[in-house]
């Protein structure tokens, strides 16, 4: 029979423990780089996320505009928050809602406390309530029907950001660099950090590769107010939300019509004569009305003999400090020699000629349809105009109604 072993602790020599020493160490090595490796891939993946998911940062999760209490503990990463936030109904995409405030560099910044939110917010408008200690915004508004050059103007005479740089931006823009600006009609407006370990995609406005060669962004710079931060607004960035609106109001409305089979033309021609529209109805209850003129004109191939995109290759007045000329005469127009003179040239001029709204795009989408070749402006001061068929009903309206 063997005789029982007592139980000793094992020894372990000096040159192990050295040896154990460097193998602990070694693996901490390693489980550091796994840990920033599957941070960097995550990271990696949210910018994915957010580029492929942009227009959404702008969608409510729901029309439910009753007020629901929110809590922040103290030190809760932005993920949990994100994630707490799509639990209570308030966004839809807890990972884009990461995404976009990382993306800004303020996912270190939500605040703790308790808020009061709706789930009819953005989940860029709750971000910027999350971030309360923040800067109040200038509010920005671009109006429906402006060339981009009136609104440099504009800019530069309000003194909220340079015109020229707003000029400059719009005629020959960046978009790379553009791209890179927080996807925010807020005011909070840092760039975006990307993180180094990653490629991260560039393609938030894949509607711009309709423009021709050489194009300014004029038609879809999108008018509407905008919040810039309180502290150095830049025109690049009221450029970029402008972008960031436009995709968001106008892509959803073409896509459909593209969808459906409905949209008769592709979208940089429909800019074109939704800018057109814009320009020309006075009333809003004519934008259909005067886009079944343009599109029965130019079913005819008619002349469109448009005064705004005679006006437009006009440019600026200097004797009136205006960059639409009143009056004007047609007699003027035959000195005109620029592709926009549609009383000389046949078809679309060759881009839009101001900042379309919404309505006006819709009105191009889903025109009304009728016999109607000829408008003119009633002289009563209503902006109202009367439509005729036939060219002599036309003369017969031009001697009624513009010699009241």
């Amino acid at each position: 029979m063997n005789s029982p072993q007592t139980n000793r602790p094992t020894l372990v020599s000096g040159l192990d423990c050295a040896g154990l020493s460097r193998k602990l160490a070694v693996g901490a090595l390693l489980l550091s780089l796994a840990v920033l490796l599957v941070a960097c891939t995550r990271e990696a993946r949210l910018y994915d996320h957010l580029d492929a998911n942009r227009p959404m940062l702008f969608v409510p999760a729901s029309n439910d505009d009753s007020v629901k209490e929110f809590e922040i503990v103290a030190g809760t990463p932005a993920r949990a928050i994100a994630e707490n936030l799509a639990a209570a109904g308030l966004v839809l995409d807890a990972e884009l809602f990461e995404a976009y405030v990382r993306s800004i560099g303020r996912a270190q910044e939500l605040k703790a406390g308790t808020f009061l939110l709706r789930a009819g917010m953005t989940p860029v408008q709750i971000a910027e309530a999350l971030l309360a200690a923040q800067a109040p915004g200038v509010p920005v508004t671009i109006r429906e029907g402006w060339r981009f050059e009136q609104v440099a103007d504009a800019l530069e005479q309000e003194g909220v950001v340079s015109g020229e740089d707003y000029r400059r931006t719009a005629q020959t823009p960046d978009l790379e660099a553009l791209s890179k600006l927080a996807p925010s009609n807020a005011a909070t407006g840092p760039g975006v950090d990307p993180p180094a370990c990653c490629e991260v995609k560039i393609d938030r406005w894949p509607f711009l590769e309709a423009l021709p060669p050489g194009a300014t962004l004029e038609g879809f710079l999108f008018p509407a107010t905008y919040d810039l931060p309180a502290v150095e607004p830049s025109a690049a960035e009221l450029i970029a939300r402008q972008l960031d609106a436009f995709a968001v109001r106008i892509m959803p409305l073409y896509q459909k019509a593209e969808a459906d089979g409905d949209a008769p033309f592709g979208l940089y021609e429909l800019l074109i004569l939704a800018s057109i529209v814009e320009r020309e109805a006075v009333v809003p209850e004519e934008r259909p009305t005067i886009a079944g003129v343009l599109y029965n004109r130019l079913t005819s191939d008619m002349l469109l003999e448009i005064d705004a995109t005679v006006q437009y290759a006009m440019g600026y007045q200097p004797q009136s400090g205006q960059w639409w000329k009143t009056p004007v005469f047609l007699e003027e127009y035959q000195g005109v020699h620029s592709p926009y003179n549609t009383y000389l040239h046949k078809g679309l001029p060759p881009g839009p000629i101001s900042s379309p709204g919404e309505e006006s795009f819709r009105a191009v989408l889903y025109p009304e349809r009728h016999g109607y070749l000829y408008y003119v402006a009633d002289a009563d001061g209503s902006g109202a105009h009367v439509f005729a068929q036939t060219y002599s009903e036309h003369l017969e309206n031009v001697q009624r109604y513009m010699n009241r």
